[in-house]
C-alpha cells in the first residue's frame, strides 16, 4: 500500500428535504477513519453542503480542491461515494484530466477504489459517473411528475419561502397579515395607487414575508396571485382549485386581475398632487385642464401646444376649485336618486356568479391546451374551442368591469355626513377615487365677474356619472 502525505477528503450533500441523504459529519468520519486505515495524512477537508452535483452549479470547497491538486498540493482523494464526488460525465472528465496532469492516480471510496491511471479504474469511474447521472436524471423526473400531481390535487407546494397571509406550512393563514392584505385589496379595487398603499403599508409597519419593504412592483405581484382566490397554479398556469380557504373571493381576484392588467394603467405612476387631474375640460375648446401652478399657488389651466391641443384661454385656482367639488360630491353621496343607481348598476349576485363563470371558463381553456399537447384532440378541434371560451371570458370581463366600477363609493352610500368627516383622512389618491366614481368631468367655463374674490360657482360645471 503506497503511503500518501497530503490526501483530500471530499463531502457534500444536496439539498435534503427528505432526510435520506447521509449527513456531511458522518461522510467525514467514515473517511477519516478510512485515511486512518491506510495510514494516509489529511491535508485538508472539502465540504460542499447543500450543493447538487448534478445541476452544474458551483462547488467552491470542490473547486478549491481542484485547484490544489492542480498546484500539486494534494496526492489523492477520498470521498465517501463516487456520486458524493460527480455525477455528470463531463466534470467527472475534467477531474480526471487535473488529475493526470498533477500525477494523481488514486481516489478511494468507502464501497472501492479507482485508479484512475489504468484503464479498468478509469473505465468504471466513468461507468460510475453515468450510472449517477441517469440515476438523478431519473430523479429529476419523477419530482417533476410528483409536483405536477400535487398541482393538480391543488395541495400546496413543499419547501421554498413561505407566501405572505399565510404560515410555513402554506395552508394555515397567518391573522395580521391576512388583515393588511383585506385592506390593501380594498383600497386598489377603490381606486388607490399601489404607491399610495405601499405607503400606508410602511407607514403601518407592515413589511413582506420576508421582512423586506413593500414596493409597487411587489404589491402588485401579490394582489395578482391565484393562491389568495383559492387556484392553485404550476409554472404559472392555473391548474385546480386550492384545497386551503382562499382570503378573497374569485371575484374579488377576477377584479383585482382586469384592474391591474388594464394597459392604460400606468407603472410608474408620480404620486398624485391635483385632486381633479384628468376631469376638468375647457368650455372653449373641450380640452382637457392640466396642474399649472402660478406664482406658487396651485391651478389647473387649459395649455395650448402640439402636443396638448388646447386653446390657453382657461385657468382656474385650484383649492378653492377642489374644496367646492368635494362638497357637492359629499352632497351627491346622499342623494336617494345614487342610491337607487348603484343598487341597480351592481347587484352583488350577479357579480359573484360571472366571476365564477370567468374562472371556470380560463380552467377549461386550461384542460383544453393540455388535451391538444397529448394529441387527445386536432388543432382546429382545439381552435374552435378556444375562441369560444375567449369570447364568452372577454364578454364576461366587460361586463364585471360594468358592474364593478363603483367600488370606490360603495362603502359610503347614503353616508355622505360621515365621510365628510373623515375626508381630510384620507389621501389623495382615495379622495380622487371617489371624486372620479361620481363625476364624469367638470367643464370649466370663462370668468364672468372679473375682480370677484374667491371662487364664482357659475363658472364650474360638473358633469354627473351617477
Amino acid at each position: 500500500m503506497t503511503l500518501r502525505g497530503a490526501v483530500a477528503l471530499y463531502a457534500r450533500i444536496s439539498q435534503d428535504r427528505s432526510g435520506d441523504e447521509l449527513a456531511v459529519t458522518r461522510q467525514l468520519e467514515d473517511c477519516r477513519a478510512e485515511a486512518e486505515r491506510r495510514g494516509w495524512t489529511v491535508a485538508d477537508e472539502y465540504v460542499d453542503d447543500d450543493v447538487s452535483a448534478y445541476s452544474g452549479k458551483a462547488r467552491p470547497a470542490y473547486e478549491r480542491m481542484l485547484r490544489d491538486i492542480e498546484d500539486g498540493l494534494r496526492d489523492a482523494v477520498i470521498v465517501w461515494h463516487m456520486d458524493r464526488l460527480h455525477r455528470r460525465p463531463i466534470e467527472l472528465e475534467q477531474f480526471v484530466a487535473t488529475c493526470t496532469r498533477a500525477n494523481v492516480s488514486d481516489v478511494v471510496t468507502l464501497h472501492g477504489d479507482y485508479d484512475l491511471g489504468k484503464g479498468d479504474g478509469l473505465f468504471m469511474a466513468r461507468l460510475m459517473a453515468a450510472m449517477a447521472a441517469n440515476e438523478s436524471d431519473s430523479k429529476r423526473r419523477r419530482l417533476k411528475r410528483k409536483a405536477v400531481e400535487t398541482a393538480e390535487a391543488g395541495k400546496p407546494k413543499s419547501g421554498g419561502p413561505r407566501p405572505y397571509g399565510f404560515r410555513s406550512d402554506f395552508v394555515t393563514h397567518e391573522p395580521a397579515e391576512v388583515a393588511y392584505f383585506h385592506e390593501a385589496a380594498e383600497r386598489v379595487l377603490a381606486g388607490e395607487s399601489l404607491q399610495s398603499v405601499v405607503r400606508w403599508l410602511d407607514a403601518s409597519g407592515a413589511h413582506t414575508a420576508k421582512g423586506n419593504q413593500w414596493t409597487p412592483s411587489k404589491l402588485r405581484a401579490l394582489l395578482l396571485a391565484p393562491r389568495y382566490w383559492g387556484m392553485r397554479t404550476h409554472h404559472g398556469q392555473i391548474v385546480a382549485k386550492a384545497t386551503w380557504e382562499p382570503i378573497i373571493t374569485p371575484e374579488q381576484g377576477e377584479r383585482l386581475r382586469l384592474l391591474l392588467t388594464d394597459p392604460s394603467r400606468g407603472t410608474h405612476r408620480a404620486p398624485r398632487r391635483y385632486l381633479l387631474s384628468g376631469l376638468l375640460k375647457c368650455s372653449k375648446c373641450g380640452g382637457t385642464l392640466y396642474s399649472a401652478p402660478k406664482s406658487g399657488v396651485r391651478g389647473y389651466a387649459c395649455m395650448k401646444g402640439a402636443e396638448l391641443r388646447g386653446c390657453g384661454g382657461t385657468y382656474i385656482y385650484a383649492a378653492k376649485l377642489e374644496a367646492f367639488i368635494a362638497h357637492a360630491v359629499l352632497i351627491r353621496l346622499d342623494s336617494p336618486h345614487l342610491v337607487d343607481a348603484m343598487v341597480s348598476t351592481a347587484e352583488r349576485s350577479e357579480v359573484a356568479a360571472i366571476g365564477d363563470a370567468i374562472v371556470a371558463d380560463t380552467a377549461q381553456m386550461e384542460d383544453l391546451m393540455k388535451l391538444w399537447a397529448d394529441r387527445a384532440m386536432s388543432t382546429e378541434e382545439w381552435k374552435l374551442a378556444r375562441d369560444r371560451l375567449e369570447a364568452r371570458v372577454q364578454a364576461n370581463r366587460r361586463t364585471l368591469t360594468r358592474l364593478t366600477e363603483h367600488d370606490a363609493i360603495e362603502n359610503y352610500l347614503g353616508q355622505g355626513e360621515a365621510l365628510r368627516e373623515q375626508w381630510e383622512g384620507l389621501n389623495l389618491s382615495r379622495q380622487a377615487a371617489i371624486v372620479k366614481a361620481v363625476l364624469d368631468h367638470i367643464v370649466i367655463l370663462p370668468v364672468v365677474h372679473r375682480g370677484r374674490a374667491g371662487l364664482d360657482p357659475e363658472r364650474v360645471a360638473p358633469q354627473w356619472r351617477l
